[in-house]
């Protein structure tokens, strides 16, 4: 039996965000009802409200999340009413051809729940990452649903859904930081931030964060930055070639994702070293380097999306490393919100003044 919920859904392009009655249907199969428990506020889902994703409104945002499992469709045996999950947005299928090569982290056709949520007078909704869960339930496909601790805080956990995520695995799963490795995070907001941990957890000796925010400099350092740079005070790349003997270091993060920000990754790490873009480009953006640069310094250029992880596998032992004290994960919480309060927390998540906040039911 369907049920209404209240959620925050974004009606029209550069409109703010309403709270709603939404209807959740019952789970067809292969799909599963999840009761929110907490869900970040994401740079993607204010990219939603302002169109700049698609322009299939109403959507119904929201999508760092964890909570509980309610129901579950036919066919459905990973997950059971009353797990705690997170939730993720890339359920991979396990045929594609990136899945029988045993990279499933790159599955080219990800799995989202079939039947859609509406607006009480029966308008689709277009759930954010196929998820929806800045509301009370949500339906989604039974693979965007992965178990762990209950244990953990749901504001928390929900958090490795996206940002946290992507930021970690951009270090640990695409740049594969090494014992030792000299690390160059360039933005650190939540991702960024979140980078600059995972280096930290693989054992990097140097890590230096590039900012042009003091603020988010000083919160770098408490997530393990050994240096920080203030790249409107300073040329970051010469900062950053200056803190590693003069060669550029062995792997640079661009955790901001314009043209700009990228040149400084190419040209601050060093000859045969790693560039991992994880901030997200704009559609219109262009990049031109020199190609002879391109060949001449070796190394490796990469993309992380959604730093390359695997769920099954990443979010488990990511949250065992929070509940054994290990990985500080609370640090990114700056302030748990109501549902009603995601508009005044886009405000201020866009003039830099948290890392995240969550709404929390």
């Amino acid at each position: 039996m369907s049920q209404k919920v209240r959620a925050v859904v974004a009606r029209g392009k550069n409109q703010p965000v309403t709270v709603e009655t939404i209807v959740v249907p019952d789970p067809g199969p292969g799909e599963a009802v999840v009761k929110i428990q907490a869900c970040g506020v994401c740079h993607t889902d204010y990219h939603y409200r302002q169109g700049g994703i698609s322009d299939d409104f109403p959507f119904l945002l929201g999508h760092e999340a964890a909570g509980v499992v309610e129901a579950v469709g036919e066919g459905v045996d990973e997950v059971a009413p009353g797990d705690f999950v997170i939730l993720n947005w890339r359920a991979v299928c396990g045929q594609c051809r990136a899945c029988r090569r045993g990279r499933p982290w790159y599955c080219f056709d990800t799995h989202n729940a079939a039947r859609k949520m509406t607006l009480e007078d029966g308008t689709e909704l277009t759930a954010a990452l196929g998820i929806g869960a800045f509301a009370e339930k949500t339906l989604v496909h039974a693979g965007q649903c992965t178990k762990v601790d209950p244990s953990a805080s749901a504001a928390v956990a929900g958090l490795l859904g996206c940002g946290v995520m992507a930021g970690l695995g951009a270090a640990l799963n695409t740049g594969n930081v090494q014992r030792g490795d000299s690390v160059a995070v360039i933005g650190c907001g939540g991702v960024g931030g979140a980078s600059v941990m995972g280096a930290n957890l693989a054992g990097a000796a140097r890590i230096i964060a590039v900012d042009i925010d003091d603020r988010k400099l000083e919160v770098a350092r408490k997530l393990g930055a050994t240096h920080t740079v203030n790249s409107r005070e300073n040329d970051a790349v010469e900062a950053v070639r200056e803190l590693t003997g003069g060669h550029g270091a062995d792997v640079v993060i661009d955790a901001v994702g314009v043209p700009e920000t990228y040149r400084q990754a190419f040209y601050a790490r060093d000859l045969a070293g790693t560039v991992v873009l994880v901030g997200v480009p704009t559609p219109e953006m262009k990049l031109e380097l020199p190609l002879l640069d391109v060949f001449g310094r070796g190394g490796a250029l990469k993309s992380s999306w959604y730093g390359d992880c695997l769920p099954s596998r990443d979010f488990p032992m990511l949250v065992d490393l929070y509940l054994q004290g290990r990985l500080d994960l609370e640090a990114f919480v700056t302030e748990t919100v109501a549902l009603d309060q995601v508009e005044e927390a886009f405000d201020r998540m866009n003039a830099g003044d948290v890392l995240r906040s969550v709404v929390v039911f």
